[in-house]
């Protein structure tokens, strides 16, 4: 039963009767297609003209550039580097030459006159090298587009989280500048996403009881280091037209391996439906809060 359709052979030879002989035994054994070449040029410009070719016989006595300078030139090009040779010569049989065919990039050196059995099982084990490396690399493929596949699902289901969920997202750089920001966020202060991106985080933030208020992000920084997060804090958000959220305010550090802070993740749960007991017995308290220093050290009114 022939085998390996689809493959192609280019034997190279400059005696005619030798590429008849030798494209008549591998088309009685095998559906491959052969292709032929009568010099080394000749080889070289049908490799680089023609994709796909799986392997090479070439003889190393032509006149011109012989097999050693064709094989040469085959593997200095890219596109042909990676094909396997054969040499097939009855003349250089020496060791020496045989070495030399090694050292120029051939994978196999095989001497004439050689059993036709023994040349149909060598190049049939070539293919099958083949064979066996495609399948392995089509199960490759196959396994990053699975991945992938899971990659892509996981990544559009956080984003749908992030996106519809209840909470303001906030993700800061280690300066407190507003590098990222949820949909809730943006509806919680009245920004578009394009306007948070890049503000300090202290131009919409004040922190209840923070009386340094001018170093928030230095205190900030020097708790998360020490403790990676902080959480539960009373504070409100400044929104665009001024108005003050009440917010309930957790912060959490995303460190390098180094341990130096990469990012600061902020959520923030809208308050202003809650009433502090404190508040209700006192209403004045929080008036006098509203008036305290703003986080920049300026007056927030």
């Amino acid at each position: 039963m022939k085998r390996y359709a689809g493959f192609k052979l280019l034997i190279v030879d400059d005696h005619e009767h030798n590429l008849y002989a030798l494209r008549t035994l591998v088309q009685r054994h095998m559906d491959v297609e052969v292709l032929e070449a009568s010099s080394g040029r000749q080889a070289l410009a049908i490799a680089l003209d023609t994709p796909g070719i799986d392997l090479i016989i070439l003889d190393v006595q032509m006149p011109e550039m012989d097999g050693f300078q064709t094989a040469r030139m085959l593997k200095i090009r890219k596109k042909t580097r990676d094909i396997p040779i054969i040499f097939l010569t009855a003349a250089f049989k020496a060791e020496e030459f045989q070495q030399k065919g090694y050292e120029v990039g051939a994978a196999d050196y095989l001497l004439k006159p050689i059993d036709d059995n023994q040349l149909i099982n060598k190049i049939s084990t070539y293919f099958r090298l083949i064979e066996k490396e495609r399948a392995m690399n089509r199960v490759l493929e196959e396994k990053v587009a699975e991945r992938t596949a899971e990659l892509s699902a996981a990544r559009q289901r956080l984003e749908n989280i992030i996106t519809h969920m209840g909470e303001a997202l906030l993700v800061l750089d280690p300066s407190g500048v507003i590098a990222e920001v949820n949909p809730a966020a943006c509806r919680m202060l009245g920004y578009a996403n394009d306007d948070l991106v890049g503000m300090s985080i202290g131009d919409v933030f004040e922190e209840e009881g923070d009386e340094a208020a001018g170093a928030f992000m230095g205190t900030w920084l020097e708790a998360l280091i020490r403790t990676g997060a902080l959480s539960a804090i009373e504070a409100r958000f400044i929104a665009r037209d001024g108005r003050r959220v009440h917010i309930l305010f957790s912060r959490t550090a995303i460190t390098a391996a180094d341990g130096s802070i990469t990012d600061i993740i902020c959520i923030a749960k809208d308050m202003s439906g809650y009433v502090r007991a404190d508040q209700a017995q006192n209403p004045a308290a929080d008036t006098r809060r509203r008036t305290r220093t703003s986080p920049a050290g300026g007056s927030r009114s």
